[in-house]
């Protein structure tokens, strides 16, 4: 079963975007959020496609 990039549900400080990132690729949420910040001018676009895009994480 592959993984499948969603929205983090528990490491979320708006939509769950970074923390849906990290742990796709097994990294700190902390890392991805400051890379979107150094890439704000970009990052912002791509952050909203993706809350609009990505699903919620499925909860057990």
């Amino acid at each position: 079963m592959s993984q499948k990039l969603t929205k983090s549900s528990t490491d979320k400080a708006l939509f769950g975007i970074c923390g849906g990132i990290a742990h796709f690729f097994g990294i700190s949420p902390f890392i991805v959020r400051i890379i979107f910040i150094f890439t704000a001018s970009a990052s912002v676009w791509v952050y909203i496609i993706l809350a609009w895009a990505l699903e919620d994480e499925p909860t057990l």
